[in-house]
């Protein structure tokens, strides 16, 4: 799985560097949106979905009045609903989990329209936990998480101006993860999350 990241990482770093002295500007972002979460077991089965919030500041390096690379730090709230929790030898059933991470997507980013403001972005992500709690048990749940996350992110939306400068976005974006979110030996399944956000900002 490092391996994997590393790759990906690299390629976009090459393809990064590669048009350093091709870039037309940067635009810079920020952002809210609302949450959807789940997560799926190794036969794609889903669990109750929770609600959330994230908030996003991004930077956009454009290459071409249709190509950019984008890249957002975002404070993502995810976790599922109606789980089970075993501490010991109880177990908790209806359980909700919170769980909170740094979430950083490097994306190709298209943009497309007469205008060229509906854009579409695919890439990978990298997402550090910061936090993992559930309602029914007093304390953090975080060691029994991995601390790194990670899978492919997505997203399209459209850019309208407000100002010279300025751009008011509203977009569709998702998040599928590859990586196991539990440490070994804390469940049975491979568990991996599933995030999908409504987001409005502005961009200048």
């Amino acid at each position: 799985m490092k391996k994997l990241f590393t790759t990906l990482f690299a390629v976009l770093g090459i393809f990064t560097l590669a048009h350093a002295q091709q870039s037309k500007g940067v635009e810079f972002g920020v952002g809210v949106g609302y949450n959807g979460a789940t997560v799926t077991n190794g036969n794609n089965q889903s669990t109750k979905s929770k609600s959330g919030f994230n908030v996003a500041i991004s930077a956009d390096n454009y290459f071409s009045d249709r190509w950019s690379l984008k890249v957002k730090a975002i404070y993502d709230q995810k976790g599922w609903a109606n789980g089970y929790l075993k501490v010991g030898a109880t177990t908790y059933t209806g359980v909700d989990y919170s769980l909170n991470y740094l979430t950083v997507p490097v994306m190709a980013n298209w943009h497309f329209g007469k205008t060229r403001n509906w854009y579409l972005n695919f890439g990978p992500y990298v997402g550090f936990l910061l936090s993992a709690n559930t309602t029914q048990y007093t304390g953090s749940v975080k060691e029994a998480f991995n601390t790194v996350d990670g899978g492919l992110a997505y997203g399209i939306g459209i850019k309208f101006p407000i100002a010279e400068k300025a751009k008011f976005y509203i977009e569709f974006d998702g998040q599928g993860g590859v990586a196991d979110l539990f440490v070994k030996g804390a469940s049975t399944d491979a568990i991996r999350s599933s995030r999908s956000a409504l987001n409005v900002g502005l961009n200048f």
